[in-house]
């Protein structure tokens, strides 16, 4: 879960906290709800999807190893970034290409048909547990390959029929860059 803090778009800044030693990319499918998801049927996901966009899940790695859970190490202020935009005139998101590129080196490079759940099992699942809104977003998963960014790194998410999502990396108050 993420805050709505997290979220920035298309070319703006993350900010690496002063708190964390090692922030991560993960280049991820995002899946964003269109409409009011009660108790849906895997069957019937489509109905209740908008469309998809790319998510960078980013991650104070080292926090999640010291906490133990995902909260606080995926919850600062700009670790979401989502777009370019929503695509919606995807059939099948559960066969396309994931990449993450570092500085315009390829790091990440993967398919959502290798998703542990695809969309369908994701929805329906979540959609038991909490009531999901028009605008929220599920983040889908990551292919290997993640890695740490320092601070002045480009990280570039690419998915197949959807576009490129860019942001920088860029030093908190109170981060010493060496």
């Amino acid at each position: 879960m993420k805050p709505s803090t997290s979220v920035i778009g298309p070319d703006e800044d993350i900010v690496y906290p002063e708190m964390s030693r090692r922030v991560d990319y993960e280049a991820e499918l995002a899946v964003v709800i269109g409409k009011t998801a009660r108790h849906v049927r895997e069957e019937d996901f489509r109905d209740y999807v908008l469309g998809y966009t790319c998510i960078n899940d980013v991650t104070a790695r080292d926090l999640q190893k010291k906490d133990g859970q995902f909260t606080r190490s995926k919850s600062f202020d700009t670790f979401a970034p989502l777009g370019p935009w929503i695509e919606t005139e995807i059939n099948d998101p559960n066969n396309l290409t994931v990449e993450a590129f570092l500085n315009g080196e390829r790091r990440q490079h993967g398919n959502t048909g290798n998703m542990v759940f695809g969309v369908a099992v994701l929805v329906s699942f979540i959609s038991r547990i909490m009531t999901l809104l028009p605008g929220d977003v599920i983040a889908t998963g990551t292919p290997a390959g993640i890695g740490p960014m320092q601070p002045g790194d480009v990280v570039e998410v690419k998915l197949e029929g959807i576009g490129a999502l860019r942001n920088r990396l860029v030093a908190g108050p109170f981060v010493k860059v060496e």
